[in-house]
């Protein structure tokens, strides 16, 4: 008989690997493969059947009858907003963060919610021992909901727990990396044990309708741990995201098959648990200082939701060769270009001065439209005038220092004058659909016109 064939497998990417090597082809990463028997598992062993004659299946056209997936509030507003509008029932959904940032709280809060309501909830704990989830239900004063809870790992085990008790509406599994089946021949958190056990719960959950949430780990680059196949398998990928030096939370939709990937929903951190934050903008904008240089107020939005939040900016002369560039919550990259930008289109000579770049609260910005917010932030600094308190900015700026317009306008124009903003400075031409009485707009089309403004605004100050 043939010797079985081993392979190696990185446990960061799931790139397969003939032979052990320290470090991965795939990812780069060193130290991550670990071996694997390609015969174990769902579909292997030596006794496996031989493939059976295939079936025909039905074939339908484009222009049928659609149905909308049935779904359920989970009580939680601010997660029915990320997920689309509530929970799909048969679906699975991978929740990801970083070890403290409340993932087990708002699962319990979740759990608390739907329990109240009617339904039947079971919370699967592989990490903690079920005094120690109790203790948790205690903190939030949520310990007489009737929430069934276990401490359990093995997955045949839990298969066979949840099939003995009337169908649940949702079932919680904290975390899939501690899962294991006994139809794979290796360590629990293998790239295997991962991909057989939350293969079985998905498909667990596609045969009775039921909704299992799994809980993942992050690695040090913020990715769920894992092979990344797992996140194919789901049909939704949430992540818990947050400072521990602040109290806010954001759970942002990174793949959703039954909604938009571009919703998140708002949380503030109490003693008492989560709390929904309906109004992101005035937490962010809570601890503003209006009087201070360097600080712009960028109008920016997260999928349907306009957020305004401060962007900060210390521009300081350099006694190092190479000056710093320390940016927290934006893109390195994106302000190394805007700074090329304003030296090469605006005469703006930042060359020698050590630049911090921080956005308020924690939060972190992804889209390019707040260039002109930072360009602004960076000559107010520079400068030493505070820009007016007023004022929103917003717009992507090109190579050739053109401001360029960007998406959902009125949105943010709107979110401003709510606030108590009565100016803007966006690309020309972005607020022409605009009816907002009462709010200055300041188009500009180019940057150099922003940097002249604000230069002016220095002298008349001088």
């Amino acid at each position: 008989m043939a010797k079985a064939k081993i392979q190696f497998i990185c446990q960061n990417c799931g790139t397969v690997h003939t032979r052990w090597a320290g470090k991965c082809d795939g990812c780069g990463e060193w130290n991550t493969l670990s071996e694997d028997n390609p015969l174990a598992g769902i579909g292997g062993g030596p006794g496996k059947a031989s493939a059976a004659k295939g079936r025909e299946v039905a074939l339908y056209s484009l222009d049928g009858e659609i149905e909308e997936a049935p779904r359920f509030h989970s009580g939680i507003s601010e997660l029915d907003r990320a997920t689309g509008g509530g929970f799909v029932m048969g679906s699975a959904i991978l929740l990801g963060g970083e070890p403290g940032i409340g993932k087990s709280t708002i699962l319990m809060q979740v759990s608390v919610a739907l329990a109240k309501s009617g339904r039947s909830v079971v919370y699967v704990s592989g990490e903690e021992a079920v005094a120690q989830v109790r203790l948790r239900a205690k903190r939030l004063g949520a310990d007489s909901a009737p929430v069934l809870i276990a401490a359990e790992t093995n997955v045949e085990d839990i298969l066979a727990t949840l099939k003995s008790i009337p169908k649940p509406s949702l079932v919680i599994l904290d975390s899939v990396q501690t899962l294991w089946t006994s139809s794979v021949d290796s360590v629990p958190g293998s790239v295997s044990q991962v991909r057989s056990s939350a293969q079985a719960m998905i498909r667990y959950a596609k045969q009775t309708g039921t909704t299992v949430i799994l809980v993942g780990h992050v690695t040090k680059d913020g990715q769920i741990a894992g092979p990344r196949v797992v996140e194919h398998m789901v049909d939704a990928v949430l992540y818990f995201e947050g400072d521990g030096r602040h109290n806010f939370r954001i759970l942002r939709t990174v793949k959703n098959r039954f909604g938009p990937t571009d919703e998140i929903g708002v949380f503030e951190m109490t003693a008492s648990g989560l709390k929904e934050v309906a109004n992101p903008s005035e937490l962010f904008l809570g601890e503003r200082n209006k009087v201070s240089p360097g600080a712009a107020v960028f109008a920016g939005i997260e999928g349907t939701r306009p957020v305004l939040v401060e962007i900060q900016a210390l521009v300081a002369p350099s006694t190092l060769g190479t000056p710093r560039r320390a940016v927290v919550g934006w893109d390195n990259a994106r302000l190394s270009m805007v700074l090329a930008v304003l030296e090469a289109h605006c005469g703006v000579r930042l060359g020698s001065h050590d630049i911090y770049l921080n956005v308020a609260g924690g939060y972190r910005v992804s889209e390019p439209a707040a260039d002109l917010a930072v360009a602004a932030a960076l000559v107010s600094s520079l400068t030493g005038v505070a820009l007016p308190d007023n004022s929103v900015y917003f717009g992507e700026i090109s190579l050739s220092g053109t401001v360029r317009p960007v998406t959902q306008a009125d949105a943010r124009l709107k979110e401003a004058q709510k606030l108590g903003f009565s100016r803007a400075s966006l690309s020309k031409g972005a607020g022409k659909a605009s009816s907002i009485a009462g709010l200055e707009l300041n188009e500009i089309e180019e940057l150099r016109e922003l940097v002249a403004q604000l230069a002016g605004g220095n002298k008349s100050k001088g």
